[in-house]
């Protein structure tokens, strides 16, 4: 399975970011209100110039305290980001992610953010993958 068949299933492609600059807690507060566990920063709202986690935040949570709430999120991303394109192989994807232990990619194309994906996404779609691999098994043994 292609990334850009998991971005068609989740079907809202729309990726949320927040402006370099931006205070963390702002960035927490869009993080809770959306139920969501990651935002991009985005100078131009279709460039992935870094990324933040909830656990970038609560890492920085536990070694200085709520101080770090009024730092720019500038200064907790991470900005050496892994990518992919939609044209690769979820599976690669996977083991890129466990390997880098994140659970969040930006998909690129042509220099541009078309998506994020998420470990849940690649898994979810694997499943469902191997669920019709076993049916389609199955009714060949069985003669169906």
């Amino acid at each position: 399975m292609l990334v850009q068949q998991i971005l068609k299933q989740k079907g809202d492609a729309a990726v949320v970011t927040v402006k370099p600059g931006s205070k963390v807690q702002d960035a927490a507060k869009i993080l809770a209100d959306r139920r969501i566990g990651t935002v991009v920063i985005s100078a131009s709202g279709d460039t992935a110039d870094g990324i933040l986690s909830e656990r970038d935040i609560v890492r920085e949570l536990g070694k200085r305290g709520a101080s770090c709430m009024g730092d720019q999120v500038d200064d907790l991303m991470t900005k050496k980001l892994v990518t992919c394109s939609v044209d690769d192989d979820a599976v690669a994807v996977l083991g890129q992610m466990t390997e880098g232990r994140f659970r969040h990619m930006p998909v690129i194309t042509d220099g541009k953010m078309v998506g994020l994906i998420t470990l849940g996404d690649v898994v979810k779609a694997r499943l469902s993958e191997l669920a019709m691999e076993k049916d389609a098994l199955e009714g060949m043994i069985m003669g169906h």
